[in-house]
């Protein structure tokens, strides 16, 4: 049986490092000419350096996929960031600034591709979301929000384009050992009135993230995800993570935000 990979044109967000990286040689591993739009080059796929929170820039590298290659068949939205503190401390700017890239850069970039999809006859979405879009993390929340948005602008464009043959699909990691660890942004202020409450927080974030799965394991799930006949809305990655996302549904809403607040609040 043919790898339904091979030859597919990949559009791959933040494919320089982590989960994005390990997507994109998984790809090409099996066929496909994988695109790497980042804002740094990519020197292993052809790279486009792109600011996907500059509308223009995208526009730019999506005209120049298509002018390339002709079409763009799968999409993977995976670009992203993190902050931790309070929300109540959290600076304004640093709340728009990762909305900018999490929700609206893939927007964005969804914007410009679902064109040249349609065109082309169809293609697949495969947008990076989190656990944490279904279970909120204290002094992570707007990490979560991000991610929750995310998930459910994923499930609304699932039957919004349908009608085009485009699909698509949500994958949901848990803990995951990559870089975004050391990278996540923290707030300046330390206000007195929460403690250490913050610092304990992050640091069991920090513990979990290191100890977490192998990229690899997420990058799986994604190009399974993009090369399905029919995915589904979404698919959390890590078996634990599974459980723990069903248990919380089966839960009261009461009780599962009181283990999430033992846990890291």
């Amino acid at each position: 049986m043919p790898d339904r990979a091979k030859d597919k044109v990949v559009v791959i967000t933040g494919a320089t490092a982590g989960i994005g990286k390990a997507a994109a040689l998984l790809f090409r591993q099996k066929g496909a000419k994988v695109v790497c739009l980042a804002r740094r080059e990519a020197a292993e796929f052809d790279s486009i350096p792109t600011d996907i929170t500059d509308g223009e820039a995208v526009k730019s590298a999506i005209r120049a996929v298509k002018e390339k290659y002709g079409r763009i068949d799968i999409l993977v939205n995976n670009a992203g960031m993190g902050i931790s503190g309070a929300a109540e401390d959290t600076d304004e700017a640093a709340v728009r600034k990762i909305f900018e890239l999490n929700f609206f850069g893939a927007l964005r970039v969804s914007r410009e591709v679902i064109p040249v999809m349609r065109e082309g006859g169809g293609g697949t979405i495969v947008n990076v979301s989190s656990v944490a879009a279904e279970l909120a993390i204290p002094f992570q929340s707007f990490y979560s929000a991000t991610k929750a948005a995310l998930s459910s602008l994923s499930a609304a464009m699932r039957n919004e384009l349908a009608p085009f043959g485009i699909k698509v699909t949500a994958v949901l990691p848990g803990d995951v050992k990559t870089d975004f660890t050391a990278s996540r942004e923290k707030n300046a202020s330390d206000n007195p009135a929460y403690g250490d409450r913050v610092k304990r927080s992050v640091a069991v974030m920090e513990r979990d993230e290191r100890g977490g799965m192998s990229p690899d394991v997420i990058a799986r799930l994604i190009v399974k995800g993009a090369t399905e006949k029919n995915p589904p809305v979404s698919r959390i990655g890590g078996w634990k993570y599974v459980l723990l996302v069903r248990l919380a549904h089966m839960l009261p809403a009461r009780l599962t935000s009181y283990i999430l607040g033992k846990m890291y609040a």
